[in-house]
């Protein structure tokens, strides 16, 4: 006699420890379940990594919600390894009647998206690059970036584009990168988010893949506090209601068209505030120092991995037009940060800017550490919190970026993360380092 085992479908959500979590039903109850949803709680929302729930929570033991599984943000794939397909679904978490519920990262970034489009006729086009090291694989010494370094991982990054392509993320590149078994992944751009929703499936692949490969990939920020740093780097750009490119004016400084700079702008005049946001951890602050090929002031540059902003090269090579792959991408994230909160975050500093109609930021070259603080100030250039609690105390400090959020979801955030904060202030770095090694 034989049975068949049906396989599961996750539909989930991703905390404010930019963990994945969520709960798996058989897929023949997939279409049901897609009107109503499965349980979720309040109190989910002050998940630790450290799998505790910070106590006391604005939230307590009571309360219920709805994780509502998006059905256009179902990523399927079989070519894992794995025995049972790979199958997750994106939510939004809602009341119980349905009204969005304020601790819903994906429904913030609707809002925000929703809101742009609303005040200025703009929509982001996105996408995330992600870095991650591969730990237990037992390779052979390889140069940086070099051929062997990828082929010695084989079959590991044909694996992973494959299984990328099937789950529909639309995979650009991987590389071996500059660290020590270090990796990058790219996809291709999308809406602002559905390159939020493959965020999270290339994370959870590129893990899972790892894993049936008897290693482990983490994405963690630091996994030394002198190794290559791990990023999450967020590319945006625009388009008009017509669906014309918006971002580019080869007229003007950097080829950034006004409306680009006003939102560079206001990104730029909130990002010590947002910091908390996009690099969430405390290892985060380890790499978001000068000289890391990181971020570390408020800056714009032309093509300079030093920036926070960076204006991105275009090829016109066989007359391609720069226009369409113009794009500002931003360097202070890592996978600690939620993706939905940290393109949240970007837009909606943005969005201020544009409303103040600010004048585009000046393009800096140069290293702010060798400038005088007279210097410094002319150009705009703020140093960017340097632990997690300074972030923490910069974001209740800016009270337009904790006013983007409800009170409660402040509350909530910076409690788990101050948390988080004292729960390893008596490591040193290489212990913190090693233990979000193990997290992410």
């Amino acid at each position: 006699m034989t049975s068949t085992v049906e396989p599961l479908v996750a539909i989930v959500t991703t905390d404010l420890s930019a963990v994945t979590r969520g709960r798996f039903v058989v897929e023949s109850k997939l279409q049901k379940t897609a009107t109503t949803g499965v349980g979720w709680l309040q109190a989910n929302l002050s998940l630790t990594p450290f799998n505790s729930i910070v106590d006391p929570n604005p939230w307590g033991s009571s309360g219920d919600l709805r994780l509502i599984p998006d059905l256009k943000a179902r990523f399927r794939a079989i070519c894992t390894g794995s025995t049972t397909p790979f199958d997750m679904v994106a939510g939004d978490i809602v009341e119980l009647d349905g009204s969005p519920w304020l601790g819903c990262t994906r429904t913030m970034l609707k809002d925000a998206l929703t809101e742009l489009k609303a005040a200025t006729g703009l929509s982001v086009i996105a996408a995330f690059e992600h870095e991650f090291n591969v730990a237990d694989g037992g390779f052979a010494p390889a140069h940086s970036m070099s051929f062997a370094a990828l082929r010695r991982a084989d079959p590991f990054a044909p694996n992973l584009m494959a299984a990328l392509e099937e789950a529909g993320v639309g995979p650009e590149v991987v590389i071996a990168e500059f660290g020590d078994e270090q990796f990058e992944v790219t996809h291709e751009p999308a809406d602002a988010l559905t390159a939020a929703d493959r965020a999270v499936a290339i994370r959870e692949i590129t893990r899972e893949l790892a894993r049936n490969a008897g290693w482990r990939a983490s994405f963690a920020p630091k996994t030394a506090p002198n190794a290559v740093g791990n990023g999450v780097h967020i590319h945006f750009s625009f388009v008009d209601e017509a669906g014309k490119p918006a971002t580019y004016d080869p007229a003007q400084p950097g080829g950034l068209s006004a409306k680009a700079g006003a939102f560079c702008a206001g990104v730029l005049r909130h990002l010590p505030g947002m910091t908390a946001m996009t690099a969430s951890s405390v290892s985060s602050f380890y790499r978001l120092k000068p000289h890391s090929w990181s971020s570390s002031y408020t800056w714009l540059a032309d093509r300079d991995r030093e920036a926070s902003l960076r204006i991105c090269p275009t090829v016109t090579i066989g007359g391609r037009d720069p226009a369409r792959q113009y794009n500002i991408e931003y360097r202070a994230a890592d996978a600690t940060g939620n993706p939905y909160l940290s393109l949240a975050a970007i837009i909606r500093a943005g969005l201020e800017g544009l409303k103040a109609g600010l004048p585009s930021p000046p393009l800096v070259t140069g290293d702010p550490t060798l400038m005088s603080e007279a210097e410094r100030a002319k150009l705009g250039l703020v140093r960017l919190p340097e632990t997690l609690p300074a972030a923490l105390d910069a974001l209740l400090a800016d009270s337009t970026v904790a006013g983007w959020f409800a009170p409660v979801f402040i509350e909530t955030f910076v409690g788990l993360k101050r948390h988080e904060a004292e729960r390893l202030a008596g490591l040193d770095p290489v212990a913190i380092c090693d233990l979000y090694r193990t997290l992410y």
